[in-house]
């Protein structure tokens, strides 16, 4: 799966959800945005998100993660060549959007996953169809 429905708070805490493209290390998944987005509002009052990706309906996987913004450069250039040289689909040219790496309106968020569903429909009850992992980010 490539892309994903990730969904933040608003200053009004309501969601609000968007489709986006991360890319993931292990545990940890990055995605590419512009600094000035409303996304970038949204996480400054509050850096959680949800991500569903679903590729079959009946066995969506679910993300819930704590976000960072990174400002070391040399890990905005390194996690930008990851993807660059990553093969499409997964993989794409950052520069399409976000011009170099030092760009100023380059934005990097670093995921920190808290919690992963994965389901299967149809179970018996929810708790029956799905398979949790958590860890304490607190």
């Amino acid at each position: 799966m490539i892309w994903c429905n990730v969904a933040t708070i608003d200053e009004n805490s309501r969601p609000r959800s968007r489709i986006l493209h991360p890319l993931w290390e292990g545990a940890t998944g990055w995605i590419c945005t512009h600094r000035d987005s409303f996304k970038s509002r949204h996480l400054a009052a509050n850096p959680f998100v949800s991500l569903a990706y679903i590729a079959n309906v009946m066995q969506p996987v679910y993300i819930d993660a704590k976000t960072e913004w990174v400002e070391d450069m040399a890990v905005k250039r390194r996690v930008w060549n990851f993807f660059k040289n990553t093969p499409e689909p997964l993989g794409f040219d950052p520069a399409h959007d976000f011009i170099r790496p030092d760009h100023e309106n380059f934005g990097l968020l670093r995921l920190t996953s808290w919690r992963i569903d994965l389901v299967t429909f149809p179970a018996p009850s929810f708790k029956e169809g799905t398979r949790v992992w958590t860890q304490d980010i607190t």
